[in-house]
């Protein structure tokens, strides 16, 4: 592949003279163009929905119904920096790791 691309270069310092840097140039224009394309189709709304499940999490207290991301529907009894404690039935109380809720429901 390397190869390839010393092949299509040209003589070095011969006939190609300044084009070769213009010819270089436009060789890098589709790299950036689909970098830039990744960026708002990918990067950028991922990074977005994490903001969004980090301020979630920072905002959960006593009382809030949540479902976690194993589908467990369930009412917070306490909350502390990693661990929340969720009641998933009457006198029935787990933990859970505060990153795995993914969702407070409105009720």
């Amino acid at each position: 592949m390397l190869g390839v691309a010393f092949a299509m270069g040209g003589a070095p310092g011969g006939s190609a003279g300044s084009a070769g840097g213009m010819a270089a140039f436009q060789q890098v224009i589709p790299l950036i163009f689909m970098f830039a394309i990744f960026y708002f189709l990918l990067i950028r709304p991922q990074q977005k929905k994490a903001k969004e499940h980090k301020a979630l999490l920072e905002a959960i207290k006593k009382g809030d119904n949540v479902i976690t991301a194993g589908g467990v529907h369930g009412k917070v009894n306490s909350v502390d920096d990693s661990i929340v404690t969720l009641e998933i039935a009457t006198g029935v109380n787990i933990k859970i790791t505060k990153s795995y809720i993914a969702a407070v429901k409105k009720d």
